[in-house]
């Protein structure tokens, strides 16, 4: 890997990798099981939707990008996509905004092997924080070297509430509530807090336009878990809720800054409860290029059917996970075309100011419900997997090197 690893005891964070610890004090994508069982639906309402039927397993069917005039290596990037789908999975890892790299070489010691999907942030926490919002032209770089180097990037958007500006901390800001009205006026043009929405997404875009002049194409994965409650963006059903946030920033980025870089990712939690199914939130075909699951514990099988029902034949990942599948998930769950692993934490006596998110939190034991089903580096050695370094991959990838104007391998 390219990016430099700046120092701390990885024997350390290499032996706590797969130790659990309480989801409660660790994690931030899912709610304790006693806030479950006292839950009262908010949205008594809001009628459920229907769910699809369930289609073939293997139900694959090529579509073009959702953005009309896709750049090249956009285009290319996404048939890819659907090339090894089915067939071949990508092993990816996420890395925290202000620790670059520092996920990536991690998973390297582990698995011996190199992570194809480079994910990382755009932050939002102050500076010297590892989610911190001043790094973001040094993460420009560092996502242009990356997929100059044969890795493919992913970016999600830990969104600051439109209520206040940058930096916050994760608990009070990426975490907090806004209220029905304040969520009302976000998603209606002319308001303040819509205004205020658009000037925050203004500034991202500045640095996906770099992206898009180096003809890096992007994996986006706004307003992820959008079927959860624990972030200000989520939970909120029908069509004047977080679908209709997920269709306001598609507009944003496609329609008013022409961002042609983009492939659009829509991300769900695991369905656990009757207001979490992903029928609900589903934005609409016109806004999806890859129906993406997040799951933090087991791949149950309802999951990928209920995703796949909706996906019109589309490409499916699994964008965060701590656990990736075993290779006997995908027998009945062919159509992952990639994971990606959670960031973790550098160790604290590396890491500066302390870090606006809860002390374990990114740690993959922290994430883990249960222990790993086979070690990773038994996961990532099989055929189907692809990693940076097989050759195969490589092989795979040659149209879209040739797309973006690389050197192929």
């Amino acid at each position: 890997m390219k990016s430099a690893i700046r120092g701390g005891p990885f024997c350390l964070v290499i032996a706590l990798w797969f130790i659990p610890v309480s989801p409660i004090l660790a994690q931030a994508t899912m709610p304790s099981a006693s806030h479950q069982s006292v839950w009262v639906n908010p949205q008594a309402d809001v009628p459920y939707l229907a769910k699809p039927a369930t289609r073939p397993a293997d139900w694959i069917v090529e579509h073009d990008p959702v953005v009309a005039n896709a750049s090249p290596e956009a285009r290319a990037l996404l048939k890819f996509l659907y090339g090894i789908s089915g067939k071949h999975t990508l092993t990816g890892q996420h890395n925290f905004a202000a620790e670059q790299g520092y996920s990536s070489q991690l998973m390297l010691r582990v698995a011996h092997k190199t992570p194809v999907i480079y994910g990382t942030d755009w932050g939002f926490a102050a500076r010297g924080d590892k989610d911190s919002a001043y790094v973001r032209q040094a993460t420009v770089a560092t996502l242009i070297d990356e997929y100059r180097e044969g890795s493919i990037i992913a970016i999600c958007w830990h969104e600051v509430r439109p209520t206040q500006d940058e930096p916050v901390t994760f608990r009070q800001s990426i975490r907090g509530k806004l209220t029905n009205q304040q969520f009302s006026d976000v998603i209606t043009p002319g308001t303040p807090l819509y205004k205020h929405w658009c000037d925050q997404v203004d500034v991202i875009a500045g640095y996906m336009k770099q992206l898009q002049e180096a003809r890096v194409p992007i994996l986006f994965r706004p307003y992820h878990e959008m079927n959860g409650d624990w972030f200000w963006w989520g939970g909120r059903r029908g069509q004047r809720g977080t679908q209709q946030l997920y269709r306001q920033i598609f507009d944003r980025l496609v329609n008013y800054h022409h961002l042609t870089n983009l492939i659009w990712v829509w991300n769900c939690d695991r369905p656990v409860r009757e207001d979490r199914q992903f029928v609900d939130y589903f934005p609409g075909q016109q806004y999806v290029d890859v129906f993406a699951l997040d799951d933090y514990a087991t791949f149950e099988q309802r999951y990928y059917d209920e995703m796949n029902a909706l996906s019109d034949g589309k490409v499916l990942a699994i964008a965060e996970t701590a656990n990736p599948p075993t290779i006997n998930v995908y027998r009945t769950q062919p159509k992952w075309a990639y994971w990606m692993r959670w960031a973790v934490n550098r160790p604290r006596a590396t890491s500066g100011p302390a870090a606006s998110r809860p002390a374990g939190f990114g740690g993959f034991g922290g994430f883990a419900l249960s222990r790993p089903a086979a070690p990773l580096a038994d996961i990532v050695k099989d055929p189907r997997l692809f990693s940076l370094d097989d050759a195969g991959y490589w092989s795979a990838i040659a149209p879209l090197r040739v797309a973006s104007d690389l050197p192929i391998h």
